[in-house]
């Protein structure tokens, strides 16, 4: 694969991070062989998704399982920039991919890290559901299936817009990302059935942002994703 990208502020995780990723990958690969493709997605904006995909990938990647990153938020991205990921030619994403202006091999990544590839959101669009549900993204997905181990796929928050609705039927799994404190029981049940819905398997639910009082795991991601997802709902109902 010619496309090469360097992905840069990757966090050395502490003991509890390790030990939470550690657990998470074995919880899925005890869901089965035929689970791989696996979309992750959250309630709102700002519970930490994109990070816990890309931290999951790569730890399976360290664990020699050849993974395939899909960056499916092309509305409101962040990885690109908060990992600073930097590629000696301009970046191609999954938007110019599915509008047609770029071919399959040409938006796949290979990362600084063996066996993750990945590939980056590109631009943002005015029409992310319609470009999700075509037949390219139905190919790369076909494609990821027949050359890796798994397909992480990063969706937008499924309480906010319906892109991962239309993501959902396409993948093996889903993963479900919930702050701590943060969303209400009603709200996360509502998203539930809302991911019941398309058909998918719910594989479980990762609690983001704990907070623990004593000892020095203050917080899994404490500091992370504040604002990103602006523009999305202004304000988002809370029960």
């Amino acid at each position: 694969m010619a496309n090469k990208i360097e992905i840069n502020n990757l966090e050395e995780l502490d003991y509890g991070r390790k030990e939470a990723f550690n657990s998470l990958r074995t919880n899925i690969q005890f869901c089965g062989d035929d689970i791989k493709v696996i979309t992750i997605t959250s309630c709102t904006p700002n519970e930490g998704k994109s990070t816990v995909s890309l931290e999951f990938c790569r730890k399976l990647a360290e664990d020699g399982r050849k993974t395939l990153l899909i960056d499916a938020d092309i509305r409101k991205s962040v990885i690109v920039g908060r990992h600073g990921m930097q590629s000696d030619k301009e970046i191609k994403g999954l938007s110019h991919y599915l509008s047609g202006q770029q071919k399959l091999e040409d938006v796949i990544y290979e990362t600084n890290v063996d066996d993750f590839d990945i590939v980056v959101a590109g631009p943002e669009v005015p029409n992310p559901t319609e470009l999700l549900g075509n037949k390219y993204f139905d190919r790369l997905i076909e494609y990821g299936r027949d050359n890796y181990d798994y397909v992480i796929i990063d969706s937008p928050p499924l309480g906010s817009v319906i892109d991962t609705a239309v993501i959902a039927p396409k993948c093996d799994g889903c993963i479900l990302v919930i702050s701590s404190g943060e969303v209400s029981y009603r709200f996360v049940k509502d998203v539930k059935k809302q991911l019941e819905v398309t058909g998918i398997r719910i594989l479980g639910a990762v609690l983001n942002k704990v907070r623990v009082n004593k000892g020095k795991y203050k917080g899994y991601y404490k500091g992370y994703y504040k604002g990103y997802y602006k523009g999305y709902y202004s304000k988002y109902e809370q029960y």
